[in-house]
């Protein structure tokens, strides 16, 4: 994410349109980035990323400088895609997903090498839908952004603890669910 320079979040705040505009160009892909991991669909990502920045226009207001203008993004991030996710599965547990379909059909005419890399990520997709989402983000969070135990902890509001707990319950549940499928795979 680009760095913001504070008279610009400041302008923003005071609701100057062109400095939110410099707020937007600077976070969108960042916003979208994370949304897209936590919720591994590129349609609810960018329903996601609009959410997020409606509560930015919202709050920016509230924003105080007591820790990174990134934190307090991700933040708000990744507790939008949350809340998404936990809607949409309650909504939607029967829903096929398009990207899944299309790529199914495109992958006969692809080569082996992204049949393989597409089939790894479904399996990734399918061990992550898995987890409960308070372990799936903090996962997300330390293997694919390659935060800081602390980072995350700031970010989702929690003692470092509970973040390195719920890793370990992550990666436990992970682990248990890639040997029932390869019991299953072998049977």
């Amino acid at each position: 994410m680009e760095e913001i320079a504070v008279d610009v979040l400041i302008r923003a705040a005071e609701g100057e349109m062109r400095a939110f505009e410099e707020v937007y160009k600077a976070t969108s892909s960042f916003v979208y980035n994370v949304a897209l991991r936590v919720s591994q669909n590129s349609a609810d990502a960018e329903e996601i990323t609009q959410d997020v920045f409606m509560k930015i226009y919202r709050n920016l207001k509230k924003f105080r400088f007591r820790s990174a203008f990134k934190t307090w993004v991700y933040r708000i991030t990744v507790n939008t895609a949350i809340n998404h996710y936990r809607k949409s599965r309650k909504e939607e547990k029967d829903r096929v997903d398009y990207e899944t379909i299309s790529g199914t059909l495109a992958g006969n005419s692809s080569s082996a090498d992204e049949a393989i890399r597409d089939d790894n990520e479904q399996r990734l997709k399918a061990l992550l839908d898995k987890l409960k989402p308070k372990y799936k983000i903090c996962l997300i969070l330390r293997e694919i952004e390659r935060l800081s135990y602390e980072e995350i902890a700031v970010i989702l509001n929690i003692p470092i603890n509970t973040v390195r707990s719920r890793l370990k319950r992550a990666r436990e549940a992970l682990l248990g669910e890639a040997r029932r499928g390869l019991v299953k795979d072998a049977v």
